[in-house]
């Protein structure tokens, strides 16, 4: 995985990058993947105190965060949390943790060597229009869900 670890906050110097209320975690990912999008769906549904704001990859957003990180849109999602970029399994790790209470036992994996982790998340997101098929743009995400997107 590309290494994200620019200065916190960062992309608030960067042009390029449009303005965001950066106060909460921000989950960019593949709005026409049916993996990503059902699972940003299915955080939506789990995050009920509304603690992660959500923008697909393919908007302007989103893209801006994958130039400023480096980060190509097929190589991971991207978490954006306390001004800090993060990617593949460390991304979920740190994603557990925002969202606390029982996702705090999900944290457990983090026993797992991070190489493995990753190696694991880059086999699933190589293969995952052959695995998961595409959808229409943000297809899987309900009305109210969309409503949720920046």
């Amino acid at each position: 995985m590309p290494d994200v670890s620019k200065q916190p906050f960062s992309y608030r110097h960067d042009p390029a990058v449009p303005d965001f209320d950066d106060r909460k975690a921000l989950f960019v990912f593949d709005g026409i993947c049916v993996l990503c999008s059902g699972g940003a769906s299915w955080i939506m549904r789990n995050d009920g105190r509304g603690l992660v704001n959500f923008t697909p990859a393919q908007e302007a957003l989103g893209q801006a965060l994958y130039a400023h990180y480096g980060i190509d849109m097929d190589e991971s999602y991207l978490l954006i949390a306390d001004g800090s970029a993060y990617t593949a399994s460390r991304g979920y790790l740190e994603l557990c943790r925002i969202l606390g209470r029982w996702w705090h036992a999900l944290r457990m994996s983090a026993v797992i060597p991070e190489p493995l982790r990753d190696w694991l998340y880059a086999l699933v997101a190589r293969n995952r229009y052959r695995w998961f098929g595409k959808a229409d743009y943000c297809a899987l995400l309900t009305k109210e869900q969309r409503e949720r997107l920046l």
